[in-house]
């Protein structure tokens, strides 16, 4: 089965961005939450391609099972 990125609306915090990150990526969502923090503070901020990853990714309803 082919990977998707999709955004997941179970586990979310703003707009399910950094849950589908982390899905994809199979790791903690945690992590994806920081990086992408510490990627809007530096000097190029990430606003804009979380912007944009918000607006194109499609949606995933289903449960996530975030690990802890």
């Amino acid at each position: 089965m082919k990977k998707q990125l999709n955004l997941i609306k179970t586990g979310k915090m703003i707009g399910g961005v950094a849950t589908g990150l982390a899905d994809y990526f199979e790791i903690d969502v945690t992590l994806v939450r920081v990086l992408l923090i510490a990627a809007i503070i530096a000097p190029v901020p990430a606003v804009f391609p979380y912007l944009i990853l918000w607006a194109v990714m499609p949606v995933r309803n289903e449960q996530y099972q975030m690990s802890i």
